[in-house]
């Protein structure tokens, strides 16, 4: 209570921001006339500055209820304590044993602010012990310290909680300031930062693409952050006091102590018609030097996959020209199917030949890159480019030269890109060249946030990293557009070893496998396609009813050769029977050998498996198959139309139609043995 002098005996004055109710002002009056015996007359005047509450003067006196008076009065306590210890060195003495002082905030203090406690605290009790910083993020703002069993409780829940403790322990009217200081707490324990420039963070360390920052205490896990320095990274940890960030640059450009800023959003890449045709790095600027992209959308790299109320099967053949392939593990629209094999078997042959197949199908092609050569990735865009593929194609490419942060977000980047073409209803083919430097790419930044390794190093989660990747593709149910994402990841394997850790995952993940065998890649068998490993769990549903109808002894065929071929190996005297088998079996093979960048239409592959599984090209060598295939087909274009039209239809084949096939093939085989052979 404070003295005022000049007063007038019969008014009393009270300060306030909202005048008082009737029901408030009789409460005061009441209490005037308690305390001294008089009724006066209460003029009210209005002062913004006391906050909330009311300031009440008279006769000399003045009482402070008020939110700002509040707050000088715990500022006061606050000194005079600090005054109080620095008059009792016995008490500093007594407790000068305690070596840890514990420092209680949202915010860890700056070096200044720290130092600043340590003095505080030297100067109190002669002594100068370490400070132990603990994040409490029920202390709203400010700090709390605390030492030597005593408390110092400088944060924003702190004042709130004193002042409501004064206001209770008042007497008179205190009703609406409880509801006032209630009030005011619940909009401070409900308040959150607002995002913006001010919610910055520090770089602790940086190195081999990974930045660790303090202060972000609200980041997201995936959120875009910025570098002072104008490069990007993605938050991929959070740990306690600092989160792990994995740069999309060269960690060169950043500092020690450099600011850091939220974004509020999560990684993206721009995605319209535009970036057809053009190739792009993993966050989506174009690297060809053609030009700024006009993007129609910004795609989040991370979806969820559509749910199954949103798919339907796959039912439409997605065709790529590869007979070997067609006829035995044929593709749908929406399926996932892997190609795995060991280094240079001819994986990325059977990727980009299924692209050249879509020209005039419809179907957008997308191409992800992953640690690939440059070189490698310019001489496939200008492979495409002369054979008028990239008018359909976009290729995302990161370079065995960037980092592997890029290298983690470039499948993801490619297929938000595919998504944003499927949900207008379109079909898209996408492959991923390769999955197996993906988790490498991902191994490593692993190892370096600190996660522990586990089967070959690898991290808990890679199955998650391909799964939630792969789940992606699908063909979307008609109300939904009826788009598809066809994904055809490919996956290297060491000596043809599919049992390690990386081709087990995958393969449980997709529809099926076409494996790639090095011993008959290099005897000549391309694509050296291993049918026996080799399968396709959507079947028949995914492929036309013509070459359903023609294509199912195929497979049966070719396992009785491959078995009597084992058998050969142990015996010379074969007898008919056996050779004629054998040579069946080897025009077979032969048959299936196809040249690079030569896919087939699906009439024409109907025609040449009708033809051979009919025994109508017996009449011609195994080795003379490749160029006996060419010369038949312009004989069906050319003499044979009307069986060109009728299989062109997709209908089914009845038998009488395939034995018509397998003739015609044979007066055309019987007369190129004539020619070549003699007589």
């Amino acid at each position: 209570m404070e003295k005022k002098r000049n007063s007038p005996a019969d008014i009393a004055r009270l300060y306030c921001v909202t005048p008082p109710t009737e029901e408030q002002k009789k409460g005061l009056s009441d209490f005037l006339e308690k305390k001294y015996g008089a009724r006066p007359e209460i003029k009210i005047t209005e002062d913004k500055s006391l906050v909330s509450g009311f300031r009440l003067e008279y006769n000399g006196d003045v009482y402070d209820w008020s939110a700002k008076g509040n707050v000088q009065k715990i500022s006061g306590q606050i000194g005079a304590a600090a005054a109080d210890f620095t008059a009792a060195p016995a008490k500093q003495q007594a407790v000068s044993s305690a070596p840890v002082a514990r420092l209680y905030c949202i915010t860890p203090p700056t070096d200044t602010q720290r130092r600043g406690f340590a003095d505080f605290l030297e100067k109190s009790y002669g002594v100068r012990p370490e400070i132990e910083i603990v994040i409490d993020r029920a202390i709203v703002g400010g700090f709390r310290l605390e030492f030597a069993g005593k408390v110092y409780d400088w944060s924003a829940q702190g004042r709130i909680n004193k002042l409501k403790e004064d206001i209770k322990s008042a007497g008179g009217v205190t009703s609406l300031l409880r509801e006032t200081v209630d009030g005011l707490k619940q909009a401070i324990g409900g308040w959150a930062m607002p995002l913006g420039a001010r919610e910055t963070g520090k770089v602790l360390s940086v190195g081999d693409g990974i930045v660790r920052v303090s202060g972000l205490d609200l980041v997201e896990y995936g959120e875009i952050v910025l570098f002072e320095c104008g490069l990007k990274g993605m938050v991929q940890e959070l740990a306690e006091g600092n989160v792990g960030v994995i740069l999309f640059g060269d960690d060169r450009e950043v500092e020690e102590g450099s600011s850091v800023y939220r974004t509020g959003k999560t990684a993206g890449v721009p995605a319209g018609d535009g970036m057809i045709g053009r190739v792009v790095n993993a966050l989506g600027a174009p690297i060809d030097g053609g030009g700024e992209i006009n993007a129609e959308a910004y795609m989040a790299i991370e979806n969820p996959a559509p749910g199954i109320v949103d798919r339907q099967p796959v039912n439409t053949p997605l065709e790529t020209g590869i007979l070997a392939i067609d006829s035995m593990f044929p593709i749908g629209r929406g399926q996932r199917e892997l190609i795995i094999g060991d280094r240079q078997t001819g994986k990325t042959t059977i990727a980009t030949d299924t692209i050249l197949n879509q020209k005039g199908k419809g179907v957008i092609c997308i191409y992800v890159a992953i640690g690939q050569k440059a070189s490698s990735v310019a001489r496939l865009a200008q492979m495409l480019k002369k054979r008028g593929a990239m008018e359909y194609t976009i290729i995302v490419s990161s370079f065995a030269s960037d980092s592997a942060s890029l290298q983690y977000i470039a499948p993801y980047s490619g297929c938000a890109i595919a998504e944003y073409f499927m949900n207008k209803g379109r079909d898209v083919l996408i492959i991923y060249d390769d999955l197996s430097k993906h988790a490498v790419a991902y191994r490593a930044l692993s190892l370096l946030l600190g996660r522990s390794p586990g089967r070959e190093a690898y991290p808990g989660d890679v199955f998650y990293l391909h799964s939630r990747l792969l789940e992606r593709a699908a063909h979307l149910s008609d109300e939904r557009g009826g788009g598809s994402i066809t994904a055809l990841p490919i996956v290297e394997t060491q000596a043809g070893d599919i049992s390690a850790y990386i081709p087990t995952n995958i393969i449980s993940i997709t529809d099926g496998q076409i494996f790639l065998a090095g011993d008959l890649f290099f005897s000549g068998q391309r694509p050296a396609v291993n049918v026996g490993i080799s399968v396709s769990r959507v079947g028949g549903d995914a492929q036309t009813k013509a070459m359903k109808s023609t294509a199912g002894p195929l497979r049966l065929d070719l396992a009785q050769y491959r078995e009597m071929e084992v058998f050969m190996q142990f015996s010379s005297d074969l007898d008919d029977a056996t050779k004629k088998l054998l040579f069946y079996g080897k025009s077979l093979m032969m048959l299936l050998r196809q040249p690079q960048a030569s896919p087939m239409p699906m009439y024409q592959q109907v025609i040449l498996l009708a033809s051979a599984l009919g025994h109508g090209i017996s009449a011609v060598k195994p080795e003379d198959i490749p160029d006996f295939k060419g010369r038949l087909l312009e004989y069906f274009d050319q003499s044979q139309p009307d069986i060109c039209e009728q299989v062109k239809k997709g209908a089914k084949l009845s038998d009488e139609f395939k034995k018509k096939i397998a003739d015609a093939a044979r007066v055309f085989a019987e007369r190129y043995a004539a020619t070549k052979y003699g007589a």
